[in-house]
């Protein structure tokens, strides 16, 4: 017994180096990109890139899988200095902000019935009507959208109903795009001058209904337009920001103060 327990463990010594010694031959060694990317992304861990966290991107930046501006949290500077790292040409890119395309407030918008249920825009929206407001394509005001963000950029204002963006510290991710419902939430250029916080696609006697504050589609701001760069798009007014010049024009002319200039989104108001 004593024979064959010194013989089996001797054999199992034998084997254990002999494993050891060939995986310390085929061992890849890491990849020291990996470490230095990582440390040029913000660590917020959103997952808003598509990947694991932070290290799961950077073990894909590396690798080809991921593109240098993937990070959208951490913006073009982020990407810049992840593409010299790798090696790659920097990636010029726009800083994008989230807007809330929605004003109607608790004094504009006028509600159908009370809603007792959870406190989630997306388990209210499923309620008949698509929640409690009038309008079916507008902001819930549950705050789903604020108990998303990483970055403690979004804010409820409680007497408007409606989330508010600290465009200081939004990063762009889009996690709260991805939460909201009814899809009023919408990344734009951090440079945009204007906004049209309405997505109701209804015509104008309906919207009128459900919302005092809401587009009407009455044509005012893109006849008055001086760069042509207004158009209506299934009842909505759509402004090309490439064309803006941010000359106020709209914002002046809207009967119902939907059209606000980017600065000053949200917009607080009783109509």
């Amino acid at each position: 017994m004593m024979t064959a327990a010194l013989v089996l463990g001797g054999a199992g010594l034998v084997l254990g180096a002999g494993l050891a010694f060939v995986a310390v031959k085929i061992a890849v060694p890491p990849d020291e990109r990996v470490a230095a990317v990582r440390e040029r992304l913000p660590g917020a861990n959103c997952g808003a890139c598509g990947f694991p966290g932070c290290d799961g991107l950077a073990a894909a930046l590396v690798k080809g899988e991921a593109k240098p501006d993937s990070c959208t949290a951490g913006g073009p500077a982020t990407a810049a200095a992840v593409a010299e790292v790798l090696g790659l040409e920097a990636v010029a890119g726009e800083r994008m902000v989230v807007a809330v395309h929605c004003v109607g407030t608790n004094q504009a918008a006028r509600r159908s019935y009370e809603y007792l249920g959870i406190a989630d825009c997306r388990a209210a929206a499923i309620m008949p009507g698509g929640g409690p407001r009038a309008c079916s394509y507008g902001c819930v005001g549950l705050g789903t959208c604020v108990r998303a963000c990483p970055f403690d950029a979004l804010a409820m204002d409680d007497e408007a109903g409606l989330p508010v963006v600290d465009r200081e510290k939004c990063t762009g991710c889009g996690i709260c795009t991805q939460e909201c419902p009814k899809n009023i939430m919408a990344l734009v250029p951090a440079s945009q001058p204007t906004l049209v916080c309405c997505r109701n696609l209804d015509k104008g006697p309906q919207v009128r209904k459900a919302c005092s504050a809401g587009c009407i589609a009455c044509g005012l701001c893109v006849r008055s337009c001086p760069q042509k760069t207004i158009s209506l798009v299934n009842n909505v007014a759509c402004i090309d920001p490439a064309g803006c010049d941010g000359c106020g024009t709209c914002v002046e002319k809207c009967p119902t103060k939907c059209i606000v200039f980017t600065h000053n989104v949200p917009i607080v108001q009783a109509v």
